[in-house]
């Protein structure tokens, strides 16, 4: 079964996003965008080669002037300027130009990497994402945001660049170990949570069918998700305003990512990022005691943490410091008004965000109390 969404920029047309359940629907999707007479490189990290490399490739051959494929070195670690420099070099010497195309085969660092290649290359060169982790299908693919993390700074290096299309198959989630997957409901969660309470419920009603992976139930996850963030994307596409609500969780989120040193996944550390937002949202008194428990409880099932050890709160109050999203030396923080409700705030106050972050670290005098 297959399902779209258009995405529109401007209030035209710019890419689709395609929900299948394999490979088989790709080609005539790129055939559609005139890929037969392109070369076409792709762009994934060395254990998506492994698992799919060949499959895709094995896809395209034989149906473009040429096809090719780039791997470099999974994990977090590799999301840098460095990595991108090889993909040039690999593009320069299999002849690409800007007629021709890169596919971003893999998760959220492999289409942010590719992405930015793309917008680079040439002074930018079409791509498309074909997202193979939940956190990816789900976020990361979708909207044009594209970068690479500088000295250990998240995504402190990018551009906008909208992909010609988002390709998902979702057979690919059941290849993905349990913290990987499960990774992917930061993100999720966050989408029902910002803008559709309707949506939250649903995850919360179909929790079994969602963790037993069904295919079908994920297909509906996802559109409704994908949904969520595509209008917000039209409204805003550059993140001149609204848009900035996709950020709920993540200032604190990226704070705890890089005092953690990457150990802890993205989405692990948007739903910390978001336990601690929805806690100052509760002493605020824009949620309710009972909303703010149920709000923290509910990533218990998806097995997602719901406090951390081994963080310094005073060290997370500083790297949130130097956040890309300040505004004249303000943090753009988002809160809740309600579940499904989200607002932009620039009055946090400092000993707001340690209390939040010390309600969510997990110290030895806890463990002892």
């Amino acid at each position: 079964m297959s399902e779209r969404l258009s995405v529109l920029y401007n209030k035209k047309p710019c890419y689709d996003i395609v929900f299948q359940q394999s490979f088989e629907g790709l080609w005539p999707e790129l055939e559609a965008l005139g890929c037969a007479e392109k070369r076409l490189c792709v762009v994934t990290d060395s254990r998506v080669a492994d698992l799919y490399g060949k499959e895709l490739l094995t896809c395209l051959e034989g149906k473009c002037k040429k096809a090719v494929l780039y791997a470099f070195p999974e994990g977090e670690e590799n999301k840098t300027l460095d990595t991108v420099r090889g993909i040039y070099r690999y593009l320069i010497r299999e002849g690409l130009d800007r007629r021709d195309m890169l596919l971003a085969l893999g998760g959220g660092v492999v289409g942010d990497v590719t992405g930015y290649a793309a917008a680079t290359y040439l002074r930018g060169i079409d791509f498309v994402q074909l997202p193979t982790t939940l956190l990816a299908q789900a976020d990361s693919s979708i909207g044009g945001k594209t970068g690479v993390d500088f000295d250990g700074y998240k995504n402190m290096v990018g551009a906008f660049k909208m992909p010609r299309l988002v390709y998902m198959n979702l057979s690919v989630l059941q290849t993905l170990d349990s913290r990987q997957y499960f990774s992917g409901f930061g993100e999720i969660m966050k989408h029902g949570l910002i803008k559709d309470a309707g949506f939250y419920e649903w995850l919360i009603e179909n929790m079994y069918e969602i963790c037993e992976r069904d295919l079908n139930v994920l297909q509906e996850m996802l559109f409704r998700s994908c949904t969520v963030k595509k209008l917000v994307v039209e409204r805003d596409p550059l993140e001149a305003g609204e848009r900035a609500l996709l950020n709920f969780g993540h200032t604190i989120g990226h704070a705890i990512e890089k005092a953690k040193d990457f150990q802890l996944l993205h989405g692990e550390c948007v739903a910390l990022g978001a336990i601690a937002a929805a806690y100052i949202s509760w002493k605020r008194e824009l949620l309710s005691m009972d909303e703010y428990y149920e709000i923290r409880d509910m990533f218990v099932p998806f097995y997602l943490p719901i406090s951390v050890e081994g963080i310094d709160p005073d060290e997370i109050l500083r790297l949130t410091k130097s956040d890309k999203k300040m505004e004249s030396g303000r943090i753009k923080f988002v809160l809740l008004k309600k579940i499904g409700r989200a607002v932009l705030d620039s009055t946090v106050t400092d000993d707001e965000i340690l209390a939040a972050v010390r309600e969510i670290h997990f110290s030895e005098e806890d463990a002892h109390a």
